[in-house]
């Protein structure tokens, strides 16, 4: 059940009905078993129209096993209620799989339409399920009788799930506040699906174009050439245009020397939704700031934030903030450091006018350069997309075993898009991996894993994962390949490792297998695997000169260790100034907010936030929290980053490719998705509880 509640929060909600007689199913290639390999998608049969009959028909079996379920006469135990429920809906998440998936990375107009037209009815859907009272009788009578039912921890830990879902589902409330809760989440579905929608409208329609060569000036040769290609798409062959991707915007923050357009790209970067226009999002965003308080106190919560800590590590708002306060003092202290030191460079560059946003990323590369005699521009040509690729391949083969055999058989949705079977050590097959590298309007932006089918055992056949990364890195030129920034190159590693839990995950069922962890457990796998990319070892593996396919000089190694600490003031008060804005929208116990920016603005003043800093997400484009999983759930990134930190150390102190270690840390993390408690798999492979210490020497904060 916690499945499949998941797949309908996450995903969307809802279906305009239509004709779906036998011979539309028959026909509907979303209904059918797949004859390709591995069972992908056969994305070239699946049209438009295939969606909203195939959701229809879908949600209709799921509620005739629900009832198959219901009139069982046998008394409720754990196969005949819980397991039948998990495995209910398979065919529902089969076609919102595929949905969900092109919704995010395939997009247009018509996906769009049919996300608003299904969300309202899958959001029915799933609450019918949750507050079924006879369902949730049966449910709770296995809960409370599970001690006789001789559960294995998996077995235990999807009851447990599945109880608290249905109680935060709304089962135990009255049919009034069932009804209105149900108006809530279809609400907040719909508002959810406008904001991102929004977001991507403002991200694609800004482009700043250049018809002056001298306003150019400071840029590296790749980036022009990047966008006179993009002024040559838009049909302004002979300018130059930058979006707000960030393959375009953010070199044009760190290199552009005019002043004026760095700051009208920052102002277009951070009013993304805040336009006053019809892509406006700060109504979206009290509305569901308010919604999910009232959800949060029907179901007997004080905020948003209480209803979501429960179930996490952190478990309540005391302790996040805790984390928080750590860190913000020190981070901010090194900010201001670092404010000042660019003041005086500003100076010597006889500007009078104070530091501001759109002038810190271009005064820290002019440190970083005369600093440490290094930029971006030196490392990029031994970060070639495909060598960093087969980098993430070799480490996870030479900890895992796995291997990557690219398939021109395996259907794929896009040409950018390439595939992969992955097999283990002696050749069996493990999963199939999809990777979608560059950005296109079609697609949101970011970097992120999703799956088109997670693992699971089925009928007693182990059923496999088809995982996704997506990321939005600098596309090819005539000129030359696609060449990563180191950030990036970490990026692809922290993508790797959610598609890692992904792929190394050996659970029964659905609801806690591979990545369905609690938010803040679920960024360990990920942002552990970019440790490995800043190895000497590992460098010396993939970081190979594009032209002579030399490895990266010991010298510009030693270079990248001494700026390792260097930025981490901003880095970190950004991130955590974020955090803390996703706990103010959330911690709330009663809307009173009517200014959103307002509200925003005074919040960071409270906290002491520079003026030269902006969160690096604001209200109106906090994706994360307003159109992905993450609301109340920001901080997870850092909080991870305390175990990911700890974690790396075990193999610090036994060899960063030693098998016994990397075989612990499959069998208590990777492939152990949610059958124990984070804390229990955290203790399981390091012995111990995590500490802090690591982070902050990580960060240079200590």
């Amino acid at each position: 059940m916690f499945f499949i509640v998941l797949i309908i929060v996450v995903m969307g909600n809802s279906c305009k009905q239509k004709g779906n007689d036998q011979n539309n199913v028959d026909q509907n290639p979303l209904l059918q078993t797949w004859d390709t390999p591995f069972g992908v998608p056969p994305f070239d049969l699946i049209k438009y129209e295939h969606y909203e009959p195939a959701f229809e028909f879908a949600m209709k079996e799921q509620k005739e096993n629900i009832d198959k379920i219901i009139n069982n006469e046998e008394e409720p135990n754990f196969v005949n209620t819980i397991e039948a429920l998990e495995f209910s809906g398979l065919l529902l998440s089969k076609v919102g799989g595929v949905f969900y998936n092109m919704l995010s990375s395939n997009t247009n107009d018509s996906l769009q339409a049919i996300a608003q037209r299904i969300s309202p009815s899958m959001s029915k859907h799933g609450d019918e399920i949750s507050m079924n009272p006879e369902l949730f009788k049966r449910v709770e009578e296995v809960y409370l009788n599970k001690d006789k039912f001789n559960l294995d921890k998996e077995q235990l830990k999807v009851l447990e799930l599945t109880y608290k879902s249905f109680v935060k589902g709304g089962a135990k409330l009255n049919d009034v506040d069932k009804k209105r809760l149900m108006e809530i989440n279809e609400r907040l579905s719909l508002l959810s699906l406008q904001y991102g929608d929004n977001l991507l409208a403002e991200t694609n329609n800004y482009k700043l174009i250049i018809s002056d060569k001298k306003d150019l000036a400071g840029l590296p040769d790749a980036v022009i050439e990047a966008a006179a290609i993009t002024a040559k798409e838009n049909g302004n062959e002979g300018k130059w245009i930058f979006t707000l991707q960030n393959p375009s915007v953010m070199p044009f923050l760190q290199y552009a020397e005019n002043r004026d357009l760095r700051k009208q790209i920052q102002n277009a970067y951070i009013n993304r939704g805040n336009n006053d226009n019809e892509f406006d999002n700060k109504a979206i965003v009290l509305e569901m700031a308010a919604l999910r308080i009232e959800k949060a106190q029907l179901l007997g919560y004080e905020n948003h934030a209480d209803l979501i800590l429960e179930d996490n590590m952190a478990e309540n708002q005391e302790n996040v903030y805790e984390l928080l306060d750590q860190l913000w003092e020190p981070a901010l202290k090194v900010a201001k450091a670092e404010a000042d030191m660019y003041r005086g460079l500003m100076k010597k560059d006889g500007i009078n006018d104070d530091l501001q946003a759109w002038d810190w990323r271009y005064y820290t590369e002019k440190v970083r350069k005369e600093k440490y005699d290094l930029d971006e521009e030196m490392l990029k040509p031994y970060f070639k997309l495909e060598n960093v690729r087969d980098g993430v391949f070799e480490v996870a083969g030479r900890l895992f075993g796995l291997q990557f055999v690219k398939s021109d058989n395996i259907p794929i949705y896009h040409p950018d898009v390439e595939a992969y079977e992955v097999k283990d050590a002696n050749g069996n097959h493990v999963a199939v991996l999809y990777m979608d590298y560059f950005p296109r309007e079609s697609k949101r932006g970011g970097a992120w894993m999703s799956d088109f089918r997670g693992q699971y055992v089925y009928n007693g056949e182990k059923v496999y994962p088809i995982i996704t990364i997506n990321c939005n890195f600098t596309k090819p030129t005539e000129t030359q390949p696609s060449l990563l920034t180191f950030d990036e190159a970490q990026t692809l590693f922290h993508e790797f490792g959610h598609g890692l839990h992904g792929m190394l995950s050996d659970c029964k069922y659905p609801s806690v297998s591979g990545t369905s962890v609690p938010r803040d457990f679920v960024e360990l796998p990920s942002q552990l695997m970019e440790h490995w990319a800043e190895e000497t070892e590992v460098l010396k593996m993939y970081a190979r000169h594009y032209q002579t396919n030399e490895p990266i000089p010991d010298e510009l190694i030693a270079k990248m260790e001494a700026v390792g600490h260097f930025n981490q003031g901003f880095a970190t008060t950004e991130f955590l100034a974020a955090s803390y804005l996703d706990m103010y929208w959330h911690t709330m116990t009663e809307m009173t907010v009517t200014d959103v920016l307002q509200a925003e603005a005074d919040f960071m003043n409270k906290k002491g936030l520079i003026a030269e800093i902006v969160p690096r997400y604001r209200s109106t484009y906090f994706s994360h929290i307003f159109s992905g999983g993450y609301s109340s759930g920001y901080y997870s990134y850092i909080w991870s980053e305390v175990l990911d930190s700890d974690v790396f150390e075990a193999f610090k102190e036994n060899g960063i490719f030693d098998p016994e270690t990397a075989e612990s840390l499959k069998k208590n993390i990777y492939s152990n998705g949610y059958k124990d408690s984070p804390m229990t798999m955290f203790v399981n492979f390091r012995g111990r509880e995590p500490k802090i210490d690591a982070l902050l020497e990580n960060r240079g904060l200590k």
